[in-house]
């Protein structure tokens, strides 16, 4: 382990979060004994470009300051090198921390814990997934070596990323109301999809869909559970396909996704795959919150992909769970 980190911002995160949070986490960090250097780039691309650069210089740890966006850009720098990912959240969803039992808004707590987990043993190591075209390369980002982009929490599809598409587009009003807006304005227009859907070696399925998300965490948006069951140690992805349902039954199904029992639904089916390919008609991916590109896509579970810095107990909590 060395003495020597990285400190990857997001100034924006969390409406401004991200800049206040980088200060005491940093101090949590030196307070450790590490020696801690500050990078943001002026764009995500040149802070892709900077993360990298640190990864190949040997940096004993990326710690990413900010929210899931922050995060997935850290994941594209580490996943299947030897550096270990920190994780000080402060955005707005933090989806990643949330699975992964780590500090939210407590930018202290959570340098402690990285500091704490890299000199006890370097972190443990959870899944990621990682998405592309069909064949399960290319993408956004080239994250990785292998192609494609990584991803620690949830690949969505269909309403909830027609909603991110309209929000996305959308220049008024700001935050989380203009997606309140957006999902009234999708509801109106719903329609359920035709999707392929294929899992692991199996056949192609023609399935009418109202969404269907690819987990490798449980949640998504900010503590929504969309994926309840998901493990990030068993190699495994839960796919969650809520099926073709009226718009009264959706309204019904989708407030109960914040407790996860959505999947006792008749409408919600749950599968388990290490492999899916979806194809669908005008629907775009997101992974992580990010957007992907227009469907088909694979993606693929890679096993103990990139070493988190967390709580020991906490991967004990996470491995009894299961």
């Amino acid at each position: 382990m060395t003495g020597e980190i990285t400190l990857l911002v997001n100034p924006t995160a969390g409406r401004g979060r991200g800049a206040h949070a980088a200060r005491p986490a940093a101090a949590a960090l030196r307070d450790a004994g590490l020696s801690v250097t500050t990078v943001a780039g002026v764009d995500s691309a040149d802070a892709l470009r900077r993360a990298r650069d640190a990864v190949a210089g040997g940096t004993g740890a990326l710690v990413a300051v900010g929210g899931d966006g922050m995060v997935s850009l850290a994941l594209q720098a580490v996943a299947g090198t030897a550096t270990p990912l920190g994780v000080i959240a402060v955005g707005t969803g933090n989806d990643f921390a949330r699975t992964l039992g780590l500090p939210v808004r407590d930018p202290a707590a959570a340098g402690r814990l990285a500091a704490d987990a890299l000199k006890r043993d370097g972190g443990s190591a959870v899944d990621l997934g990682r998405a592309g075209g069909s064949a399960g390369e290319g993408g956004r980002g080239g994250g990785g070596r292998a192609g494609g982009t990584w991803f620690g929490t949830v690949l969505a599809t269909g309403f909830d990323s027609r909603v991110n598409d309209r929000g996305n587009r959308m220049r008024w009003p700001r935050g989380r109301a203009k997606y309140d807006l957006a999902m009234l304005a999708e509801l109106a227009a719903f329609r359920p999809v035709p999707y392929r859907l294929t899992l692991d070696d199996g056949a192609e399925r023609e399935i009418e869909a109202t969404l269907v998300a690819v987990g490798n965490g449980s949640s998504y948006g900010g503590g929504m559970r969309i994926c309840a069951g998901a493990r990030t140690d068993d190699g495994l992805f839960d796919v969650t396909v809520v099926g073709s349902c009226s718009r009264t039954t959706l309204l019904t199904v989708f407030p109960r996704v914040y407790r996860g029992t959505h999947l006792s639904h008749p409408a919600v089916t749950v599968h388990r795959a290490a492999r899916v390919t979806l194809a669908a008609p005008g629907l775009t991916g997101y992974a992580d919150g990010e957007p992907l590109g227009p469907l088909p896509l694979t993606a693929v579970c890679v096993p103990g992909a990139v070493r988190v810095l967390r709580a020991e107990r906490a991967s004990e909590a996470l491995s009894k769970d299961g």
